[in-house]
């Protein structure tokens, strides 16, 4: 089974910055769709952004568009998220996704992975 990491969490003031990083292991076969989403205790559950493994195309929210940046090194089997101008609002448990062979954003089963969470708290 895929394993998913996250780290690189913490606290942060309004307006600063955080990377945070997923580390995938154990068996893959050809391209993944993997990504972010988060969750704040009380609320749905909601995707951050995207990436292609193979291609890098991406995709995000409209609430953190231009804000955040999804990137990976494949070599490293890692996907990076970093966050700039953080809001109170992107205070939340954040989850690295991955989806076999498609977007986590679109696959309508769901990812077929996900990381343990990583909390971000950004004070106002």
């Amino acid at each position: 089974q895929v394993q998913l990491v996250e780290s690189g969490g913490g606290l942060v003031q309004a307006g600063g910055s955080l990377r945070l990083s997923c580390a995938a292991s154990g068996r893959t076969f050809g391209n993944y769709g993997m990504g972010w989403f988060r969750q704040t205790p009380g609320k749905e559950r909601e995707f951050v952004a995207a990436i292609s493994w193979i291609g890098g195309s991406t995709d995000y929210a409209d609430s953190v568009k231009g804000r955040f940046t999804i990137s990976r090194d494949n070599a490293k089997n890692t996907v990076y998220l970093q966050m700039n101008s953080l809001k109170a609002e992107d205070t939340a448990v954040y989850y690295c996704a991955a989806a076999l062979y498609s977007s986590i954003r679109t696959r309508s089963a769901g990812p077929d992975y996900w990381g343990q969470g990583t909390q971000v708290t950004v004070s106002s």
